[in-house]
């Protein structure tokens, strides 16, 4: 049995998509398989943290990929310092329980700023002084930076996410690993995150063609990588935060909000901003999941009565009914509306697109006040759309300012979406291992939160099962 542990966050991994992954598919007959049980939401940030620390999201608090920050009055998506997540780490306990000896690294998993992890590598541009961004990334011990910028080259950070996204990036990361695997002492604890079947299964669709082509493509990077851990003797853990399924309705609950008079927003530049400061009810959309933040209670049941009357809103959740689902932390809004199946929630919260902010079309994440998977489109209107981003990367090339105002304000294109908990075998997210031993006695499902145990219990540093049940609601 090996003790050293390649934990895999392979985006978007269901059946469906394991189908077309013919060196994954020969691990997970080799090894063991099982589904994953997700929490809600079913996003990237939410889920890595359960199964990091083995808590809920109101255990830990990360309740989605971003929220309102009633403190700085402020929404922020996509922060990326660890302390935001609450509780003890996987590697902070294994250390802990070894005495010390315990190594760790991350490539790419979230809020690894900060982390404490023994290397660190995770996408982080330069912003120039003069408005311009250029691709970078965070590498610590700072030695590592440069080591794998020269045998890399830079991080391909436009085509980690946008409408360039593409493989290129998912590869960087497992040439990284790689790289880190064969390093003297190689971790005892080596995390990857291979995001490329994020990009064409939102843009298409999971069962689309180019969805069955990214698998095909990620399989083929993997590849080496699942070659190398077995070479070396490395359990490989792999494993899908969430399925994507197939989705056809935005839902454009800011605006619902506003047209009640709830949503305000103010003026600069003739461009409307949201105004949470003033807002009596506003939401922060994260895929099919939205925290909705309502300012005085009185208002909460007329708010929810608005949500419930909304076409394409399944559940809305209060205090009580978030805590069915683990999710009742300080950090959710007063009430969390979740979208129904194929239904997904925009962030959109102006009523004329000429009026919209600047930011609305370009890829600008942390501005954004929610997700915008229309990021992942050239505006299919503007036929000079691909030719302008040329232009401006010509300019960037020189050294001037630009402006990429390339992503559609329509978003019917998105054609897949999660964040709701599975309805079906096909965007419920799996579980392999490459030793059938992993996942003795755990059965054909594994929720998120035993995920940590399980790697503990492998490398012989606790049991297979989570000490503390009230930590673990099953999805």
């Amino acid at each position: 049995m090996s003790s050293k542990v390649l934990l895999l966050d392979v985006v978007g991994l269901t059946a469906d998509a394991l189908r077309h992954m013919p060196r994954l598919s020969h691990l997970a007959r080799a090894g063991a398989r099982a589904e994953l049980g997700t929490v809600l939401p079913a996003v990237t940030c939410s889920v890595q943290s359960s199964v990091l620390t083995g808590r809920m999201p109101s255990s830990h608090g990360i309740v989605g990929n971003g929220w309102y920050f009633r403190e700085l009055g402020d929404v922020l998506l996509w922060r990326q310092h660890n302390r935001l997540v609450e509780g003890e780490k996987l590697w902070e306990t294994a250390r802990r329980r070894r005495g010390g000896d315990y190594t760790s690294a991350n490539l790419g998993w979230w809020y690894a700023m900060g982390a404490t992890t023994d290397l660190t590598v995770t996408p982080r541009p330069i912003y120039h002084a003069d408005g311009r961004k250029s691709p970078d990334f965070y590498a610590r011990p700072p030695a590592l930076h440069d080591e794998l910028r020269h045998e890399l080259g830079e991080f391909p950070l436009f085509q980690y996410w946008g409408p360039t996204a593409s493989i290129r990036s998912t590869q960087w990361i497992v040439d990284a690993t790689r790289r880190v695997l064969d390093r003297p002492g190689a971790p005892d604890l080596t995390m990857a995150y291979l995001p490329h079947l994020d990009y064409d299964h939102q843009r298409f669709g999971p069962d689309s063609p180019e969805g069955r082509r990214a698998a095909v493509e990620l399989d083929a990077a993997m590849a080496p990588l699942l070659d190398q851990a077995e070479a070396q003797d490395v359990t490989v853990v792999a494993l899908a935060e969430y399925g994507i399924a197939r989705a056809d309705r935005p839902v454009d609950v800011n605006r619902a909000l506003r047209r009640e008079g709830l949503l305000e927003v103010y003026v600069q530049d003739g461009r409307e901003q949201l105004d949470p400061w003033t807002s009596r009810a506003f939401a922060v959309a994260d895929h099919q999941v939205a925290h909705v933040y309502v300012a005085d209670p009185a208002d909460e049941a007329r708010v929810a009565a608005i949500l419930r009357d909304l076409p394409g809103v399944d559940e809305v959740l209060d205090r009580e009914a978030q805590a069915r689902y683990g999710l009742d932390h300080a950090r959710s809004g007063e009430l969390v509306a979740v979208a129904e199946p194929g239904a997904w929630f925009t962030y959109y919260f102006w009523l004329d697109d000429d009026r919209a902010p600047e930011y609305a079309r370009g890829v600008d994440i942390h501005r954004k006040p929610g997700y915008d998977p229309a990021e992942l489109f050239f505006d299919p209107a503007d036929r000079l759309a691909k030719a302008k981003a040329a232009g401006n990367l010509a300019r960037k090339a020189l050294g001037l300012r630009y402006a990429m105002s390339t992503v559609p304000l329509d978003p019917s294109c998105v054609r897949g979406t999660h964040g709701r908990l599975p309805d079906s075998a096909a965007d419920t997210p799996l579980l392999l291992a490459s030793d059938p031993r992993f996942l003795d006695g755990a059965g054909d499902r594994v929720h998120a939160t035993d995920v940590r145990d399980l790697v503990l219990h492998w490398q012989g540093l606790g049991a297979s099962a989570t000490s503390d049940p009230h930590e673990r609601i099953r999805a």
